[in-house]
C-alpha cells in the first residue's frame, strides 16, 4: 500500500507541476506484479506512458505488456507519438505485410550504419539483402563451423595470461571470471570479423568501430563518434575493396582447404545493372552484417548462461545432450531477448482493435510483449528449455506456426527477418558448447552479483541482457 500512495502522490505532484509530461519515480514492484495507475469506467486497468521509461519497467516489463496485451493490444503512447503493437499474432502479421508496414523510419539507422536495406522494402530490399545472404545460410554457415570452434577455444586458451586482471580471478583451485569480458562481448565480432575477411591486423581497430557505429545508434550523445567511426571504416575498406578486386581472399578449413571467397570479396565481384558495388555501398553492407552478426549474440550469450546458471535441471541436460543448446538458444531468445522489436511506418490508414492509425505513424512491433504472449506460450514468464508449445527447429524466415508450436520473434519474420539470424546462432551455440567443455562445476558467483529490490535475489534480466555475469568453476 506504501508504494501505491508513494506513486499516488508523485502521480498529483507531476500533474500540478509545470511539466506534466515530465518523468516520475514510479516505485519498484514485485516481479510479476504491477503499479496501479488507475481504472477506465469500465473497470479496466490504465497505462501512464511515462512507465515505459522507468527503471520499474525496465526491469519487470511483463505485468505491464500484459495489461497492453489484454486491455489496449494497440496501444496509443500520445506523449511520445507511437503507436504500440504487443500481441503475437499482430506483430507476425505486421512484419510479413510488407506493403502495408514496408520499413523501418527513414533515418533512425542510415545515420551511422549508411544506406543500408534496413530502410528499404520491396525489390530493392529484396536485392540489397540477396547481395550477401546467400554466405550466411546454409552449406556456406556449416563450413566456418570449425573455425568459430577454433577461436573460442583461442579465446579460452587466453585466459592463462589475462589470471589476474579485473575480469579473471583466480582463487586457489576455483577461476572466477566475467563472461562478457571474458568472452561474449568480443567472440561475435572476431567470428564475424573473419566471416567478412578482415585481416587479422585490423582486428582491434575493428572493435573500435564496432563498439562506436553501436553506441552511436539512436540519436545519442555518442551520435557523432559513431559517425566518425562508420567513416573510418569506410576510409579503411576503400583500400580493402581495391586489394580485394585485384586479389580475391579465399576462406580455409582447419584442414587447409579452400572453403570459399570471403563475403568482402564476392561484394566486390558483384555487379548490379551492370555496375559493380560502390566503396559506400560495400561499407553499408559490412556495418549492417557486425551490428546483425555481434550486438544479439552477445547479449544472448549471456542471457543464456544467466538464465541456465538459474536452472541446475536444464544445465545438466544441455551438458549430457549437447543437441539441447538449439533449444536453449531460441528460449533465450523468446523469454530474455536482447533485441526488443522493430519501429516500422504504415503505409496507408489502417484500423486495429478499433483505433484508427493514421497512414505514416510511428508504429512499434513489440517483440519482448509478442514472445510473452500467453495466448501462444503458456507460462511465458517461465523459462523452459523443453517447453512445448515453441519452435526450436532451422531458422525460417517464413516463421513457424502449427501443431502447437510456434516460433519466436526475437530476430523478426518474414521479409525483414534479421540477416544475421543464423550467424548469432551458430555463434551462440558452437561458442557455448566450447565453454561447457571447459567449465567444471560453474556456478554464479553471488557475492560478485547485483541484487533485486528485495537484497536476496539476482537482479531480473528485464528487456537489457545481464549487464555483468559472473561465472566460479573449479579449475582442473
Amino acid at each position: 500500500m506504501s508504494a501505491l500512495t508513494s506513486f499516488d502522490e508523485n502521480l498529483q505532484t507531476a500533474i500540478a507541476s509545470d511539466d506534466p509530461g515530465g518523468q516520475i519515480d514510479f516505485p519498484l514492484m514485485p516481479l510479476g506484479e504491477a503499479v496501479d495507475m488507475g481504472r477506465a469506467s469500465d473497470g479496466s486497468p490504465l497505462l501512464d506512458p511515462r512507465i515505459l521509461l522507468s527503471a520499474e519497467f525496465l526491469r519487470n516489463p511483463y505485468p505491464y505488456y500484459r495489461i497492453l496485451r489484454d486491455h489496449h493490444p494497440l496501444y496509443f503512447d500520445q506523449l511520445h507519438n507511437t503507436y504500440y503493437v504487443t500481441r503475437y499474432e499482430d506483430v507476425t502479421q505486421a512484419y510479413f505485410d510488407d506493403e502495408g508496414f514496408n520499413t523501418i523510419p527513414k533515418g533512425s539507422s542510415n545515420g551511422v550504419l549508411g544506406n543500408t536495406q534496413l530502410e528499404l522494402s520491396g525489390v530493392e530490399h529484396r536485392r540489397r539483402r540477396n547481395l550477401y545472404g546467400q554466405h550466411l545460410v546454409g552449406r556456406n554457415l556449416q563450413l566456418r563451423v570449425p573455425s568459430i570452434q577454433r577461436m573460442a577455444r583461442d579465446m579460452i586458451d587466453s585466459w592463462e595470461a589475462q589470471a589476474g586482471m579485473d575480469h579473471i580471478v583466480d582463487q586457489g583451485k576455483t577461476r572466477c571470471l566475467e563472461l562478457g569480458m571474458a568472452f561474449a562481448n568480443e567472440f561475435p565480432v572476431r567470428v564475424v570479423c573473419e566471416v567478412l575477411g578482415f585481416p587479422k591486423d585490423a582486428q582491434k581497430q575493428f572493435f573500435y568501430w564496432y563498439n562506436s557505429m553501436m553506441s552511436g545508434l539512436g540519436g545519442s550523445r555518442l551520435h557523432k563518434q559513431g559517425l566518425e567511426a562508420r567513416q573510418d571504416l569506410e576510409n579503411y575498406v576503400e583500400q580493402l575493396v581495391e586489394d580485394r578486386r585485384r586479389e580475391p581472399f579465399f576462406l580455409y578449413d582447419e584442414q587447409g582447404d579452400p572453403i570459399g571467397k570471403d563475403i568482402i570479396t564476392k561484394l566486390c565481384e558483384t555487379r548490379v545493372d551492370g555496375d559493380l558495388l560502390s566503396t559506400e555501398e560495400i561499407t553499408s553492407n559490412i556495418a549492417l552484417l557486425v551490428a546483425a552478426g555481434g550486438e544479439t549474440t552477445r547479449g544472448a550469450i549471456v542471457n543464456m548462461w544467466y538464465l541456465l546458471l538459474q536452472h541446475p535441471d536444464q544445465l545438466a541436460a544441455v551438458r549430457g545432450a549437447p543437441e539441447n543448446w538449439d533449444a536453449a538458444f531460441h528460449e533465450t531468445l523468446r523469454h530474455s531477448s536482447p533485441i526488443g522489436g522493430q519501429p516500422r511506418n504504415n503505409t496507408y490508414d489502417l484500423e486495429l482493435h478499433g483505433l484508427r492509425v493514421p497512414a505514416g505513424s510511428l508504429m512499434q512491433m513489440v517483440d519482448f510483449s509478442a514472445n510473452h504472449d500467453d495466448r501462444v506460450f503458456k507460462e511465458p514468464e517461465r523459462f523452459d528449455i523443453f517447453r512445448d508449445d515453441l519452435y526450436s527447429g532451422k531458422l525460417l524466415r517464413s516463421g513457424y506456426k502449427k501443431n502447437g508450436r510456434a516460433s519466436h520473434l526475437a530476430f523478426g519474420v518474414g521479409p525483414h527477418l534479421c540477416p544475421g539470424a543464423w550467424i548469432s546462432h551458430q555463434e551462440a551455440v558452437e561458442g557455448s558448447k566450447i565453454l561447457m567443455s571447459h567449465f567444471s562445476n560453474p556456478r554464479i558467483a553471488m557475492d560478485r552479483m547485483p541484487r533485486d529490490i528485495d537484497g536476496e535475489s539476482l537482479r531480473p534480466i528485464g528487456i537489457t541482457r545481464v549487464p555483468e555475469l559472473w561465472i566460479e568453476f573449479d579449475r582442473s
